[in-house]
């Protein structure tokens, strides 16, 4: 797909990226302003600044994508991720922002008093940062692709050196206006195309989302294999499909059935079953625990909470963000609504992630408006990329700084920033054929299963010892991190073993809040001595200045 706009759209959006984040370095200069804003930030500009942040490559193209392929089954993505801050807004903020911590490490070693237990937060914060960061830049790189024919790797690395260049000159003080500007841009680059596109649906006489023989083609369409899948024809003639298989289709003709993905209209009209032994069900229950309770437990989410005045700012920012993230996820979910109309074949060719970038052209046409909306969602796409790249490097690179390299000074954090950086890079690089928002599930699992029990039981349970924490997060966590690592690098499972690893926070979470809860039973002469007048601080309004 050739469109003349696209290359400038994207180009604006990285230059004036760099010019905000430049224009942040003048306000930086301390080591507060780098990890924390020197806990300045108003309530307004932080929930946009989280909102841009949060709303990562699988909320713009990976949460239409899976509308696309499997249907309603998935709505629960855009609801758990949205709902996850009324968690965050009713245990978490306040009592986090009041702590005094600079990092989750820094919490931890404030709440429980215990080194170890920092050590150990700080290898799981570098890995949640980075298993988010690499679906990220993969999706830079597949955004870039589609829309401009480049290699792969030319968008995810363009993403990588903008935001390792703009954290380590700006940290936090900049990145906090990138970002704010960022949600902006994206809830604009999706409304105004929707508006667009729900006028062509409508000048189109309406057709069926679902029509009873199947989607079909619209036009003469050649589909382009890029993940190997299994096909079922309209006659009934079963077809194995690998990546780089050309496939034709004269306009009328039915979408073949795919499998793995929802093509009937019952089937993607109704949550999936799974057959009769509740697998379906149970993976829809752990995906709604992973999103509600992982939002919690997200390094680069929570750091900004250090980032507000007081606890009070911190609650108002997260109803603000309750809001802001609301109205965006309406949007995804038109998207992945029309693309069975007027994309059919991404669920052929496999590429349903990149159904929010091709939509607009494939329904408007190939004409200056379908061009100039095209280019509007890809600069949409980038500010995504680059927003929530901006955010997790920052987390990472603040935690790398002062419990890895020890050093908790400018130079320090910026050589972190490379660090943070390079690694997910060079991932990225390597892996290109990851499900986004699959990935995206896994690292909300892993959070879920570790932070979030460390931080309501930390916050709300003064029983909590340093090895209850130490053990849950080992146990709970360590659990999500196998499921994830088999998920992405072990061989393809099938029934029960398939939906515990893809899904495991239904079995891991509860896993971790029960270890943490035990062994701190069994060990409580380890609570710390002066517990009292941590929780004392932890829930006492700053009005009172106990």
């Amino acid at each position: 797909m050739s469109n003349g706009y696209v290359v400038p759209a994207i180009v604006a959006v990285t230059l004036v990226t760099v010019g905000i984040g430049f224009y942040g370095l003048r306000l930086a200069r301390t080591t507060s302003d780098f990890l924390v804003a020197s806990r300045a930030v108003s309530p307004t500009w932080n929930a946009a600044a989280i909102g841009g942040e949060y709303l990562s490559a699988a909320s713009f193209l990976g949460v239409a994508g899976l509308i696309l392929k499997y249907g309603v089954d998935v709505l629960w993505y855009p609801v758990g991720f949205a709902a996850g801050y009324l968690a965050l807004l009713l245990f978490v903020a306040a009592p986090l922002r009041r702590s005094g911590a600079f990092t989750l490490p820094d919490f931890c070693e404030v709440r429980l008093g215990s080194r170890r237990l920092r050590t150990l937060a700080t290898v799981f914060v570098i890995f949640i940062g980075w298993l988010y960061l690499v679906p990220q830049l993969q999706g830079a790189g597949l955004t870039l692709a589609t829309l401009t024919g480049s290699p792969y790797p030319l968008g995810a690395l363009l993403v990588a050196v903008v935001v390792t260049a703009n954290v380590a000159l700006g940290g936090m003080r900049a990145i906090t206006f990138v970002q704010a500007f960022q949600y902006w841009l994206k809830l604009t680059a999706l409304a105004v195309p929707a508006i667009f596109l729900a006028l062509q649906w409508q000048a189109d006489a309406r057709p069926a989302v679902t029509p009873p023989d199947g989607p079909t083609f619209r036009t003469a369409t050649t589909v382009v294999v890029e993940h190997r899948a299994t096909l079922t024809l309209p006659d009934g003639d079963i077809r194995e499909v690998r990546p780089g298989d050309r496939l034709e289709f004269a306009a009328g003709d039915p979408v073949p059935e795919v499998s793995g993905a929802a093509t009937g209209a019952t089937e993607w009209l109704l949550p999936d079953t799974a057959g009769e032994d509740d697998r379906g069900l149970f993976a829809t229950y752990s995906l709604i625990l992973a999103t509600f309770l992982g939002t919690m437990g997200l390094p680069h989410v929570l750091v900004r909470f250090y980032t507000n005045p007081d606890g009070a700012a911190a609650r108002r920012t997260t109803l603000v963000v309750l809001a802001l993230v609301g109205v965006f996820y309406l949007l995804p979910t038109v998207y992945g609504v029309l693309g069975r109309i007027y994309t059919p074949q991404l669920l052929v060719s496999g590429q349903t992630d990149a159904v929010v970038v091709l939509l607009p052209g494939a329904a408007l046409g190939d004409g200056t408006t379908g061009r100039l909306l095209a280019a509007l969602v890809a600069a949409g796409a980038f500010a995504a990329f680059l927003s929530t790249s901006s955010g997790l490097l920052t987390s990472v690179a603040g935690v790398i700084s002062t419990d890895v390299l020890g050093r908790g000074s400018v130079r320090g954090f910026r050589i972190a920033t490379v660090i943070a950086g390079g690694v997910p890079a060079v991932l990225a690089l390597n892996v290109s054929g990851l499900d986004v928002s699959q990935v995206v599930g896994l690292a909300f699992a892993v959070a879920a299963s570790s932070f979030c029990p460390l931080l309501v039981l930390g916050i709300w349970w003064r029983g909590l010892t340093d090895l209850g924490a130490a053990a849950g997060v080992l146990v709970g966590g360590g659990a999500a991190v196998g499921a994830v690592l088999l998920t992405v690098l072990g061989p393809p499972l099938t029934g029960w073993p398939a939906t515990l690893t893809t899904q495991p926070a239904a079995w891991t979470v509860p896993l971790a809040f029960t270890v943490m809860v035990v062994v701190s039973m069994a060990s409580r002469r380890r609570l710390p001595r002066d517990v009292r007048a941590t929780m004392l601080r932890l829930h006492t309004p700053e009005s009172l200045r106990l």
